[in-house]
């Protein structure tokens, strides 16, 4: 090769400056991989770490318009219903008409405020784990120890399925176990005939129904009878259900979720079915949806948004919601699901969310110690000052008490706090009505509104499981109490036509525990009396429980079963029967699972082990002091 002769340089002087050249260039090559590498090494809150390793931990906050159908799903169950549904309004008003609204979120004043003012906090301080993030978790975890099904099954005071599955002694209580365990098989083959895959059956039409609740997933009728086929014994129906999971659970949706209806019936369902078989792959799908759920708490104060879409991660609140709100019972009914993620995967990133919930909660004021029903995710703060125990609250309470039962006693913090609630619900709410029916009354703002919901009939049975561990002067005031409540909630039943109880009942007006309005008088087969019926049961002996559920299961029979499954009714009042089309999932999940627990021994998962979330899927007591035990043992034997 011949190079040119620069003019006026020489060949030595040329190639000194091509070796300077090398030089400098390979020491700014070091220079700038040094200063790369260490971006890995800083905290996971610098903000260049993040725009390097992660395009979607920051997602745009967003609040969006909710449907009507929003609206009706505004608790715990699918409101997809084709008769009119009302909604618990910012006002406090009921309202049936509602105007259609674009379910696509919009950007409102609010959303534009918190980028300006809470961005910086959101981003540095409660962002979720990037995949970066869990790629560290999960090096962490594998010199820690791992979940154990052989320690927690050893850590079971009793079998899950009691010494003979349940099955009672008295041929009479036998037979009608078995009644349930026929309406059970009745629904799922149905489901798995008309509506396979879908989320529910329409029986009366005979085709699936998908929603628009569980964003793009499918199967909620499946995922939620997983665990009552197994303790029903309906094993080849089970083996179905276990199947489609398998091969047909697609958790890479990407649509618009509520996270409360995903957490307690897909969390929850495949959390215990994981939990009564020992079948990793359960544990596999719910450890993969749980990370997606966390975007949801990417909030200033990290109380998560009621909405969230699975794919992107975006999350927003209710359109219906005052004020871009949270809503207590949705953010409040997370701790069970989410400390048993944290066990499972041992990364305490999922019981951290919900104790963040926690700290706020108890750092701000309460109105008469009450907690309103709509906080802001953005301030912190209490919207408004409406507080229910049924729709909008209800299970934030159940948590509370069942979040100290789990934790095997040692969760004091939400012993405080259920039993300082119950004392303000007790002084606030809980009422006598001229007829002597207890009742818990809605408390706007220091009005009262003399009506229960169906929904507040849970709370029979949520103030009896927690009577033993309250002052030891007041544990039979609330057995006194739940039995009251219970027994308030019955005679809704009995002073229908149908002997199914209304969406809601008044006290006012002359009216004893009965619906006034024309939209109040549905029955979608929910489950909360039952619910009450089956603890009280456990925990009294009562006969006349057993006595009250069948009268139930007589008027589903009568009233709610249809050629092709079990339909909800529009009105109570009237032997006219009109179906509402729905099967809903929870009526496989809780409805017939209480029935049959109702009609079983004691020893069918017990109590002393188990404890029911808000879905009715029994999750187990974590006894830490037993499991440390058990590792210290196995560690003991390996060497």
């Amino acid at each position: 090769m011949v190079f040119r002769k620069l003019p006026g340089v020489s060949a030595s002087g040329m190639g000194l400056r091509l070796s300077q050249k090398f030089v400098f260039l390979l020491f700014l090559s070091g220079l700038v991989t040094l200063c790369f590498g260490a971006l890995f090494f800083l905290p996971d809150s610098v903000r260049l770490k993040r725009i390097f390793l992660s395009k979607t931990e920051t997602q745009p906050v967003t609040v969006g318009s909710g449907s009507e159908n929003d609206a009706r799903e505004h608790l715990k169950r699918p409101k997809d219903q084709e008769h009119p549904r009302g909604m618990t309004s910012a006002k406090g008003e009921t309202s049936t008409k509602l105007k259609s609204l674009s379910r696509k979120p919009s950007v409102s004043h609010e959303a534009t405020e918190e980028r300006l003012a809470g961005g910086k906090a959101q981003e540095d301080m409660t962002l979720p784990r990037s995949k970066t993030e869990s790629a560290t978790s999960s090096d962490h975890d594998a010199n820690s120890d791992t979940f154990s099904f052989k320690k927690f099954k050893g850590c079971l005071l009793k079998p899950p399925l009691g010494r003979d599955s349940g099955n009672p002694s008295d041929p009479k209580t036998n037979e009608r176990r078995e009644k349930v365990k026929e309406m059970m098989k009745f629904a799922w083959d149905n489901y798995k005939r008309y509506a396979w895959g879908k989320n529910e059956l329409r029986p009366l039409t005979r085709n699936g129904h998908i929603g628009n609740m569980f964003g793009g997933l499918r199967g909620a009728s499946i995922i939620d009878s997983l665990d009552t086929l197994y303790i029903m014994g309906l094993m080849d129906e089970y083996s179905e259900a276990k199947e489609w999971v398998q091969t047909s659970l697609d958790l890479n949706s990407n649509g618009e979720a509520s996270l409360f209806e995903v957490n307690i019936r897909y969390v929850g369902g495949l959390l215990s079915a994981y939990y009564l078989t020992g079948e990793e792959l359960f544990k596999n799908k719910v450890l993969e949806l749980g990370e997606k759920l966390l975007p949801a708490f990417n909030t200033p104060t990290g109380i998560p948004r009621g909405v969230i879409n699975l794919g992107s991660g975006t999350s927003w609140s209710w359109g219906w919601a005052s004020a871009g709100s949270s809503i207590l019972a949705e953010f409040g009914t997370l701790h069970l699901e989410f400390v048993h993620l944290t066990e499972l995967s041992t990364n305490p990133i999922y019981t951290e969310k919900v104790m963040n919930i926690r700290k706020l909660l108890n750092k701000i004021e309460k109105p008469h110690g009450l907690y309103p029903n709509f906080l802001s995710p953005v301030s912190g703060n209490w919207v408004q000052h409406h507080v229910s125990i049924g729709g909008l609250g209800d299970s934030f309470y159940e948590y509370l008490i069942k979040s100290y039962l789990m934790s095997d006693k040692t969760d004091d913090d939400a012993k405080t706090m259920y039993y300082s609630a119950l004392e303000a619900i007790e002084a606030n709410l809980v009422q006598k009505s001229p007829g002597g029916l207890t009742y818990m009354a809605e408390w706007r703002g220091g009005i009262l509104d003399h009506k229960m919901g169906h929904l507040a009939c849970f709370s029979g049975g949520m103030i009896g499981i927690g009577a033993d561990d309250g002052a030891p002067e007041k544990r039979q005031h609330y057995l006194d109490l739940a039995a009251e409540i219970t027994h308030t909630c019955h005679e809704s039943y009995t002073r229908s036509a149908t002997k199914l109880g209304p969406e809601a009942f008044r006290f006012d007006g002359g009216a004893e525990a009965t619906a006034t309005r024309l939209s109040d008088r549905y029955y979608i087969l929910r489950p909360e009396v039952i619910e009450s019926y089956m603890y009280m049961w456990r925990l009294t002996h009562d006969p006349k429980y057993r006595e009250w559920g069948w009268e139930a299961v007589e008027a589903l029979e009568e009233h709610c079963r249809v050629e092709s499954g079990f339909s909800g009714i529009r009105d109570v009042y009237t032997m006219t029967v009109s179906h509402d089309n729905m099967q809903q999932s929870f009526f496989l999940s809780e409805t017939l699972k209480y029935l049959y627990l109702l009609f079983s021994d004691d020893d069918l998962l017990p109590l002393e082990d188990w404890v029911f979330n808000t879905e009715a899927h029994p999750l187990p007591i974590i006894r830490k002091s037993c499991l440390q035990d058990e590792a210290t043992q196995d560690k003991t034997v390996s060497e």
